[in-house]
């Protein structure tokens, strides 16, 4: 019977080295699984950043405990998410004021307001912020520019994979000046 040596590593089966990854590493593998890699690539990038460790009986018990701790609160932050869009999809419709200016309608077509800038996606996220909705500006998912008065439907990506809608209603800024 074979024993190994305290710092001796397993071999794969085209000679490389064996590691199991504690991390998601691109076009390498996900968390918890096993690699083959050379042993130069494993010295002195994959073990020094803590992406992987040597695969050992109290190393696959301890990655099992973390994987399920994730999981856990990947399960926590979806119920999150989904209360969210269930508070999102309770609004009726965002108004936003924006400074904007009259186009005389052609052939009989209706006068429009365009805006001088446009509403964007922080526009958006921090209208739903005053009505306590965390909604960051990474989420909103814009078809296009806003560029004119209207309504528009918008869609929010909450993250992992919950999409809410909101409709936003783009309205010429009153002046005060009277």
């Amino acid at each position: 019977m074979a024993t190994r040596r305290r710092n001796q590593v397993l071999k794969g089966k085209h000679g490389g080295m064996q590691l199991l990854l504690t991390e998601d590493v691109p076009h390498l593998g996900k968390q918890g699984d096993l690699v083959e890699v050379k042993h130069g690539y494993g010295r002195n990038y994959l073990l020094p950043q803590g992406l992987a460790t040597l695969p050992s009986a109290h190393n696959l018990k301890l990655l099992e405990l973390h994987k399920k701790r994730v999981n856990l609160a990947r399960e926590a932050k979806i119920a999150d998410l989904k209360a969210l869009a269930e508070q999102i999809a309770r609004v009726p419709q965002l108004t936003i004021e924006a400074n904007a200016y009259l186009v005389p309608g052609v052939e009989g077509q209706p006068d429009t307001h365009h805006l001088y800038g446009s509403v964007g996606e922080n526009d958006i996220s921090k209208t739903l912020k005053g009505k306590n909705l965390k909604v960051e500006p990474d989420m909103v998912k814009l078809p296009g520019i806003i560029k004119q008065c209207g309504l528009y439907e918008i869609e929010l990506h909450l993250g992992y994979e919950v999409i809410s809608k909101v409709m936003v209603m783009v309205v010429p800024q009153k002046d005060d000046k009277k």
